[in-house]
C-alpha cells in the first residue's frame, strides 16, 4: 500500500499537464493532481517528521559526555571559594567540579592579585561557572562556605559595597545561562578542595 502512494506522489510531481489532460478531458490538470495527492496519502500517510531538537538540545540529559572524564546524570556540582591573605591582599579563587557520581571532572585555581576576600569569593564562582558552561548549559548545584555571598544571591542580603555590585550582576547573568541552578551554604571543612586549590595558586604565584 504505501509503495503504491509512493508511486502516485511521484506521478503528481513528474507527469506532464498535457499527458494528465489527454488522459482525463474532463478534468483540469490541477483537478487531477488534487484526487491523485488524496489518493497517495490514504495509502501512504506522509512520514511524521521526527521533531526537531529543544533549543536546550546541548545540555547534559542523562547520556555521557567526555570531558577529562565521563560525566555521569544531568547536574554537575561545583564548589568554589576564593581566599585573600590580608583581606585586601594577595587573592586566589578555587574550585573543584564532580558528577553525579562524585567524579571529580574539574580541580583548579586562578591567582587573582589585590582584592578583598568577599571579592574573591565571588570570582571564584564566576572563574567556576565559565569551568561549568564548557559542559553545556544544564543543571547546576553551587557549594559556598561564604554565606554572606549566598544569602547575597539568594536575594536574603542587599548588595552594598560598590566592588561587589558589578561581580553580583555578572554572577546572576552567568547563572541564567543554565537551565537550573541551586546555591548552598557548606561549612568551611566541607569546602576543603576548593580551599586548596585558591591557596595553591597564590603559592604557585610566590614561586
Amino acid at each position: 500500500m504505501r509503495q503504491a502512494g509512493d508511486i502516485l506522489r511521484v506521478l503528481v510531481k513528474k507527469m506532464p499537464d498535457e499527458v494528465l489532460q489527454d488522459y482525463f478531458g474532463d478534468l483540469s490538470p490541477a483537478q487531477v493532481r488534487k484526487i491523485l495527492q488524496d489518493a497517495a496519502a490514504v495509502l501512504a500517510p506522509p512520514k511524521e517528521e521526527k521533531s526537531r531538537p529543544s533549543p536546550q538540545a546541548n545540555l547534559w540529559q542523562g547520556k555521557d559526555r567526555d570531558w577529562k572524564g565521563k560525566l555521569k546524570g544531568t547536574t554537575l556540582y561545583l564548589y568554589s571559594d576564593g581566599a585573600s591573605r590580608g583581606n585586601p591582599g594577595e587573592a586566589g579563587a578555587g574550585i573543584a567540579i564532580l558528577d553525579e557520581q562524585g567524579n571529580e571532572l574539574v580541580a583548579t585555581g586562578e591567582y587573582l592579585g589585590q582584592c578583598t576576600n568577599n571579592e574573591a569569593e565571588y570570582r571564584a564562582l564566576l572563574f567556576g561557572l565559565a569551568k561549568c558552561k564548557e559542559f553545556g548549559r544544564g543543571r547546576i548545584k553551587t557549594h559556598l562556605d561564604s554565606e554572606l555571598i549566598v544569602k547575597q544571591i539568594l536575594g536574603q542580603y542587599r548588595v552594598k559595597h560598590p566592588n561587589l555590585i558589578p561581580l553580583f550582576k555578572e554572577t546572576m547573568k552567568r547563572f541564567a545561562d543554565f537551565a537550573s541552578f541551586n546555591v548552598v551554604h557548606v561549612r568551611r571543612e566541607k569546602n576543603s578542595r576548593a580551599d586548596e586549590m585558591a591557596n595553591r595558586a597564590i603559592d604557585d604565584q610566590k614561586k
